[in-house]
């Protein structure tokens, strides 16, 4: 019986070292952060004249990145991930302007 407790122990340590191995590849941050965010459903943001809805978007992202603990680099990373159509070519405009 002893035997097979250890086997059974064995092998529940061998699956943690797996997932923690899975989960901590080196290079895998941003993919693992990015999927992390899309867990949250973050809402998509189109742009368009929309006072409310940008500040409503805002808040509900802002909420995200303070439940992840996010620093100020991958807030961007993540937040303009969301941006569609309008919001995305202002966005694309704004990098090239500031040469990022």
């Amino acid at each position: 019986m002893a035997a097979r407790t250890n086997d059974q122990i064995a092998e529940a340590l061998a699956t943690m070292a797996n997932i923690m191995a899975r989960d901590n590849q080196p290079g895998r941050e941003d993919e693992m952060r990015l999927e992390r965010f899309m867990k949250h459903k973050p809402p998509i943001f189109t742009g368009g004249y929309n006072p409310e809805g940008t500040v409503n978007w805002i808040e509900e992202v802002e909420i995200i990145f303070k439940a992840m603990g996010c620093s100020e680099e991958n807030k961007t990373t993540l937040g303009t991930y969301v941006l569609r159509e309008e919001a995305n070519h202002w966005w694309k405009n704004v990098k090239q302007m500031i040469g990022a």
